[in-house]
């Protein structure tokens, strides 16, 4: 199986399933932050050391019990140009610091694409496992099972007071960062994201945009995730987390059903106004996009568009990317032939049947 599988389709496997709960909560994660006791972190390793680490990991790939989850490539990073990096880091395969700064990456990505584990990022290992909808409970279970597998073959860096011990003192303990992408464009428009927010904040969880650590929460997409990872189980952090956001998506509904009983004809011309943009527009930039594609989730979910289906825009949200307009353009584009091409692939994919 080559590398280039993952670059023909803009949507992987598991984004065109039906989840729990996809009205409001697009996707659910869990990220496992190992490293080996016999080689020093990413950080301060030689070029050797990294080298020996990548070795070492890609030997497990034959084992037979990995085998039975899911076909695994190994893929390391400097066999790929820059763009299909990029285009990986839109598709939350890879993170932006292992396209950018690792020495001797690699990533193994499963056949789906719901399991992504990188090597030599920040920590030796990151296992990062997706499911749709709010399914953080599966994701552990499976990203449980793979560490499980991992564990028996190599001698993982572990103290009995603290954990296992990672590059960043944030992950010290569990190592586990468990987060759901969530759609939130009602607390948005009736102004109660920043309570929200605040609430979120006092009870030990954090709130990112669509590509987690400083970035922006573009088309009314947050990410909610635990920050504790010491002195709390992986049941207790997983535990916390899922009650957070079920009062979450309970609040969402609420503030949907709001909008449609007090400003119903001022909300269904907000999205038939954002759909005739997007079906006409002739230039269309990355955020003016992902504001317009929110508004007809929004009316999607909310009946207020019937021909359109969700996995269009779950595709178009990552088709209309910089690096992926480029890669499936086959040509480095100018900002300004971006945002043309993104109009155009815009009213082409809303246009078919």
């Amino acid at each position: 199986m080559s590398s280039r599988k993952y670059m023909e389709h803009a949507l992987s496997e598991w984004m065109s399933s039906n989840g729990p709960d996809q009205d409001v909560v697009i996707s659910s994660r869990i990220r496992l932050a190992r490293n080996l006791n016999t080689h020093p972190f990413p950080m301060l390793a030689t070029n050797s050391q990294s080298e020996e680490v990548l070795e070492r990991i890609e030997q497990i790939m034959a084992n037979e019990e990995l085998g039975t989850i899911s076909e695994f490539q190994f893929i390391p990073l400097d066999q790929l140009s820059e763009l299909e990096k990029k285009v990986l880091v839109e598709k939350h395969l890879i993170s932006p610091n292992l396209a950018n700064e690792a020495r001797h990456g690699a990533v193994i990505l499963s056949q789906n694409e719901s399991v992504s584990i990188m090597i030599n990022e920040e920590d030796h290992l990151r296992i990062q496992c997706l499911c749709p909808g709010f399914q953080i409970r599966e994701a552990w279970d499976l990203a449980n099972q793979i560490d499980d597998v991992f564990e028996s073959q190599l001698d993982y860096a572990f103290d009995e007071h603290r954990g296992y011990l990672t590059s960043c003192p944030t992950n010290v303990g569990t190592g586990i960062r468990a987060s759901v992408m969530m759609h939130l464009p009602a607390l948005v428009l009736t102004q109660q994201m920043n309570r929200i927010l605040s609430a979120i904040n006092q009870v030990g969880l954090a709130v990112r945009g669509l590509y987690g650590e400083g970035s922006e929460a573009t088309g009314n997409v947050f990410q909610i995730s635990n920050q504790i990872t010491l002195g709390q189980s992986e049941q207790e952090i997983i535990d916390s987390l899922y009650s957070v956001v079920r009062q979450i998506i309970e609040h969402e509904r609420a503030a949907r059903q709001k909008l449609m009983n007090e400003s119903r004809l001022r909300l269904v011309d907000r999205v038939n106004r954002s759909y005739g943009i997007l079906s006409h527009a002739n230039i269309m930039d990355t955020k003016e996009a992902a504001q317009r594609l929110s508004d007809v989730r929004l009316g999607i979910d909310l009946g207020i568009i019937e021909n359109v289906s969700p996995t269009v825009l779950n595709e178009l949200s990552v088709m209309t990317q910089p690096g992926s307009l480029q890669h499936w353009s086959g040509t480095k584009l100018s900002p300004e032939d971006r945002d043309i091409r993104r109009a155009e692939l815009i009213r082409r994919k809303l246009a078919q049947p």
